[in-house]
């Protein structure tokens, strides 16, 4: 069964917690997949990822740049899995056409947003009901993560 992540953001926006997760797969060798929900925000995250680090990048494409299958990280607005990524990542609501493509997926979500936060639930609830391992991560001052559930 696919593992299942839901992180809760109370004190970091997407664009500082999300780089750190995407290093975590790279240190691991994994390849990612992250979905978003507008093209704007897409846009927005890639130019991050280039100026993430003054000493670095993380290395990732979107439509616009090709090549999906030699990238490591993928961004997009979709449901595809071009770069045959093992660990999807939900930015802002939905959930993967299918869990099974993956060995992980990430539902990042706002917990500023009382929308997120109830679609994020009804979403927990059902990822429990397919019997799919589920944690739940709640960010603490300071932006260390605790696992709540």
């Amino acid at each position: 069964m696919t593992e299942v992540l839901f992180y809760h953001l109370q004190h970091q926006p997407l664009e500082q917690v999300l780089p750190p997760l995407l290093e975590k797969c790279l240190e691991r060798s994994w390849r990612a997949v992250v979905q978003f929900a507008s093209e704007e925000r897409r846009d927005a995250l890639d130019a991050r990822l280039w100026t993430f680090r003054d000493e670095g990048f993380l290395p990732h494409g979107t439509a616009r740049d090709g090549h999906a299958a030699a990238q490591p990280i993928w961004l997009t607005t979709g449901d595809e899995n071009p770069n045959g990524a093992s660990v999807r990542f939900m930015c802002e609501g939905g959930e993967p056409q299918s869990y099974g493509d993956y060995q992980r997926v990430v539902l990042l979500f706002d917990g500023n947003d009382a929308e997120a936060v109830e679609s994020a639930r009804a979403t927990w609830q059902a990822v429990k009901a397919a019997g799919h391992d589920a944690t739940y991560w709640q960010q603490a001052d300071g932006g260390r993560w605790e696992k709540k559930a």
